[in-house]
């Protein structure tokens, strides 16, 4: 496996947009989230995305072909958030997303805390991030009866050096 990051442009944007349905339409169909699943985004959303100075936007690669892609969100005062991440279903469960999140940690060096969310209800998404170091924040949103977000931090330094 050899998986690397490219700073995705806006020649990307429709590639992205079309992984990221194919990687969330199984969990849109599942809890019936039409408000806010990244299956349902338009392109325009991941466009804006692209062109926005505090983001940046990466096409995954494994040995050569695009798996998927990772947004991360610079928070400012050394805060990154991670939105979304995502790899296309046929790559899922082969310890892509962990290595994406080793390379993502060293492109962002001087990161001293990093947040994420995920669905509650996704018990593979959430054994991932805490065998990665996040921890649940205890903040919980519900998106509607079937499904909850679920919020997680990981300290690169202790609270008190925040």
């Amino acid at each position: 496996m050899n998986i690397s990051l490219t700073i995705a442009e806006l020649k990307d944007a429709e590639a992205i947009h079309e992984m990221q349905i194919k990687s969330f339409v199984p969990l849109l169909v599942k809890y019936q989230d039409f408000e806010t699943s990244p299956a349902n985004e338009l392109i325009e959303k991941i466009i804006t995305r692209i062109n926005q100075p505090f983001t940046d936007y990466y096409v995954i690669e494994n040995d050569g072909v695009t798996v998927g892609g990772i947004r991360i969100v610079k928070m400012g005062n050394q805060r990154y958030r991670v939105s979304p991440i995502f790899i296309l279903p046929e790559y899922q469960g082969k310890g892509i997303a962990q290595k994406v999140f080793e390379l993502i940690e060293k492109v962002y060096c001087d990161a001293r805390v990093w947040e994420l969310e995920t669905l509650l209800q996704e018990a593979g998404n959430r054994h991932l991030y805490e065998k990665l170091g996040y921890k649940q924040t205890g903040k919980m949103e519900p998106v509607n009866s079937k499904v909850t977000l679920v919020f997680y931090e990981k300290y690169l330094a202790t609270p008190e050096e925040i």
